[in-house]
């Protein structure tokens, strides 16, 4: 049974039997999933609870997508994830949902008319993996309650474009006396907050110390109040307050320089608050738990852990190749739970190939790299296999099973973290401490869901890095693989791919010994960066040459290149300089189709830009004519072609980085060819983000030996 997409009909039956299900089962939130009108996906219309907000990604769920909401609805019954692991393990997909240890039950509304949807509890406060079967009885109950309610409405319950947001207490904007025993019983003075985090209570001691009449507070939230406590800093202390269930303290500046200590208290109903001055450098007193003051900076907890997690995901998702993966794990992750190292591990032909690591000598990663699935130096295998993490505290509980582990490795704590994508195992991710570390249940749950993370952009990043090595594989073909010996003649050529990038691209030069005293030089570029633009450019590499050696002259060189293009019927340009050397008469002639121009160095230093006839890019019209220009060439003369990855930088000018290019070869006249294109290509490939390649022939005319 699907419901209409309108938002008209009343909803406060639904939203209370929601409420009341989530206190009757204990659960920390909840929400009612309906399927829509006219599609098979379920829309979640209410959500209750502390965490309300961490199941809003989540408000529309097609049928085909794999999760314990779409399970119970297609088949029909309860379906219970008790831990955190199995989330994972069972919806990989889901791997980006909250970091804690939780648990989900999910129940069909069944109803009387074929099916409604689905209710959807979370617990988040170490709920034991398995459900009771008292506990299932009042998960499956609840459901039927639901779906009475369902069957009973007037109409069709609304589906609205956003969840509503239920409260669990309806508790009114004043200091009821009710409240106020409550809260006198958590704590005998401050504020009290509910679980949504509005405020119930405040004394007229707290409201002096916030700076605001207590009737400006009460039924507000907080960090909405009080412009100053609008950080989601001060949200996250009270969220993480709520999840643990645990005491939190902080300090906070009530502007201009007032300092006030918060020490939360909650407990099934809500927080308790108790605010009092404190000097800047006053030390908070101690709680029966850690608060957030005395947490290590590199510790994330409650829920700026989900924080942590999805500033992570957007860090994978930057992620290009094996190595990018590597950066992202050593540069963030690790410092987020002060570890001190990392192994990546693939499985290649039945054995551990180590693909990256960080914080381990050389020595070590041999002896690891390269064993067998089944080694008995590394638990690797085992939890491949498994697709369960491992969690090694300290060397005593690994050595009963790997004896020779702790040694090899050189660390005192380990987590093996299994990476699952689309059902299988692409790898596994070894984090390390050089010192015992006793995983908390927060940490092992992050960690767990990071897997999932870590595994789908290690899996994008190996089929990119094997993509981008057969098509550089092809460019390296398709380009000559030496230069070819000419009298009187020394040449240097270099490529350098763009230092990030899906594809290569499709620059290309060649060098053609036309006879004993006469060459070619050529130098283009196709348009794009893919496998097509390098085979493109392959081909029109071949059409260039036979042209030449055919003795076409440059212009018509490029003109019949360009109809050879026309034929191809490609919708990419080809940009071109061709030049003809005739070293015995010491001159060129060189023709362009819309590429950068050379650089001229004469004998006695003087460098300039030689200024050929603009042409048309090839490719564009197969009826272009191109114009060639006569170009000294003395004994001694350095003559630069290259592609414009070695001149063009976002918020440049062309123009003048070219100006600087001869301006540098004008003041290298000591160096050979060989040493100045390979500085050239240096200073290149330090410069960051280049998203262009780079193809550069550097030809330096010497004397003719006498004939024989």
């Amino acid at each position: 049974m699907s419901v209409p997409d309108d938002n008209s009909a009343g909803n406060e039956p639904l939203d209370e039997e929601l409420a009341a299900a989530v206190l009757r089962t204990g659960a920390s939130g909840g929400g009612v999933y309906l399927l829509a009108e006219g599609e098979p996906v379920l829309v979640l219309v209410a959500v209750c609870g502390a965490l309300a907000e961490l199941a809003l990604p989540y408000r529309r769920l097609p049928l085909t997508t794999r999760a314990p909401i779409t399970d119970a609805v297609q088949q029909g019954r309860l379906v219970w994830v008790g831990r955190q692991e199995d989330l994972v393990r069972c919806y990989p997909h889901l791997t980006i949902s909250p970091p804690y240890q939780l648990s989900i039950a999910a129940s069909p509304l069944a109803g009387s008319r074929n099916g409604w949807g689905a209710l959807l509890l979370i617990w988040l406060d170490g709920h034991p993996p398995r459900i009771t079967l008292r506990e299932r009885g009042t998960v499956t109950s609840s459901a039927r309650r639901l779906a009475r309610v369902l069957d009973d409405a007037a109409q069709p319950p609304g589906v609205p474009q956003q969840p509503r947001i239920v409260p669990l207490r309806r508790v009114p904007p004043v200091q009821s006396g009710l409240v106020a025993v409550d809260f006198a019983q958590r704590l005998p003075g401050g504020l009290a907050m509910d679980l949504e985090g509005r405020i119930t209570f405040v004394t007229d001691r707290a409201a002096e110390l916030l700076g605001r009449a207590p009737d400006q507070l009460l039924g507000m939230l907080p960090w909405q109040s009080l412009p100053w406590l609008d950080d989601p800093a001060y949200e996250d202390h009270y969220r993480t307050a709520v999840v643990t269930r645990r005491p939190v303290s902080y300090g906070v500046l009530r502007p201009p320089d007032q300092w006030l200590t918060v020490q939360l208290y909650p407990d099934a109903s809500g927080i308790s608050a108790l605010i009092s001055p404190a000097d800047s450098d006053q030390a908070l007193p101690e709680l029966p738990a850690v608060s957030s003051r005395t947490t290590p900076p590199t510790a994330v907890t409650g829920v700026g852990r989900l924080y942590q997690l999805v500033h992570l995901a957007a860090a994978f998702t930057e992620t290009v190749g094996v190595q990018d993966v590597a950066e992202v794990i050593a540069g963030q992750v690790l410092p987020a739970f002060g570890a001190d190292g990392m192994v990546l591990t693939a499985p290649d032909a039945g054995r551990l190939k180590i693909v990256a690591h960080r914080g381990y000598d050389e020595a070590r990663i041999r002896i690891l790299d390269g064993q067998r699935l089944d080694t008995d130096l590394t638990p690797v295998g085992r939890v491949l296999a498994s697709g369960v993490p491992a969690f090694f505290s300290e060397p005593g509980e690994i050595v009963p099973t790997y004896p020779k582990a702790p040694a090899i490795s050189g660390k005192q704590a380990w987590a093996f973290l299994p990476l699952i994508t689309s059902g299988r195992a692409v790898g596994c991710c070894v984090i390390s401490y050089r010192h015992p570390h006793a995983f908390t249940a927060d940490e092992r749950a992050v960690l767990t869901s990071l897997a999932g993370l870590i595994g789908q952009a290690l899996d994008r990043a190996r089929m990119y890095d094997a993509k981008h090595a057969l098509a550089h594989s092809l460019q390296q073909a398709l380009l000559p693989h030496a230069l070819p010996a000419v009298p009187g003649l020394a040449a240097a050529a270099r490529y350098l791919p763009a230092s990030h990038g899906m594809d290569v691209g499709g620059d290309f030069y060649d060098l053609i010994r036309l006879d004993d005293t006469t060459a070619a030089a050529v130098m283009g570029d196709v348009q794009g960066h893919s496998i097509t633009a390098a085979a493109l450019m392959g081909q029109v590499r071949i059409a260039v040459h036979s042209h030449a050696t055919a003795g076409a002259s440059p212009e018509q060189v490029l003109a019949l290149t360009n109809r050879v293009l026309a034929d191809f019927e490609t919708d990419l340009f080809v940009s071109c300089v061709y030049v003809h050397l005739d070293l015995a008469r010491h001159r060129a002639r060189a023709a362009s189709a819309g590429h950068l121009p050379p650089l001229l160095r004469r004998p006695d230093g003087r460098t300039e830009v030689v200024e050929l006839p603009p042409g048309l890019l090839m490719g564009i019209d197969p009826a272009a004519r191109y114009e060639s220009v006569e170009i000294p060439l003395p004994p001694g003369a350095l003559l630069a072609l290259f592609t414009d990855g070695l001149v063009e930088a976002p918020g440049t000018d062309l123009a003048d980085n070219i100006t600087r290019l001869a301006t540098w070869l004008r003041d290298t006249q000591d160096q050979d060819v060989d040493t100045l294109a390979d500085t050239l290509l240096g200073h290149a490939a330090q410069s960051a983000g280049r998203d262009d390649d780079i193809a550069l022939l550097m030809l330096r005319t010497d004397p003719l030996p006498p004939p024989r």
